[in-house]
């Protein structure tokens, strides 16, 4: 059973920052492109960033130049650096993968369950 667990949301005032952290479980071959989305009240889940298994990023235009998507492929986890932090970031942030595992002979899409980002004063 594979498993995506996040880390590190919280409550932050603006101009502050958070680092969320996503680690992978189960019987996984291999992890090929991961990503951060996020889902504010009342809206639909965007994607906030992503990042191949080489390390090639992408980022939504809302938070180029102050958030930093890496990953560490030897610990399977994923890491989201926040800066800057404004009211408008506040969210449900949710990993997600595309992971190879044991029971499978193709990549599917698997989902953390969420961490919580408020920033407010």
């Amino acid at each position: 059973q594979v498993q995506l667990v996040e880390s590190g949301g919280g409550f932050v005032q603006p101009g502050g920052s958070l680092r969320l952290s996503c680690t992978a479980s189960g019987s996984i071959i291999s992890i090929n492109a991961m990503r951060w989305y996020r889902q504010a009240p009342g809206k639909e889940r965007e994607l906030v960033a992503a990042i191949t298994r080489g390390g090639i990023t992408n980022y939504a235009d809302s938070v180029k130049g102050r958030f930093t998507i890496s990953r560490d492929n030897a610990r399977r986890s994923m890491y989201l650096q926040m800066k800057s932090l404004k009211a408008e970031d506040t969210a449900v942030y949710y990993c997600n993968a595309d992971i190879r595992d044991y029971g499978s002979d193709d990549y599917l899409a698997y989902w953390g369950q969420g961490t919580q980002v408020t920033v407010s004063s």
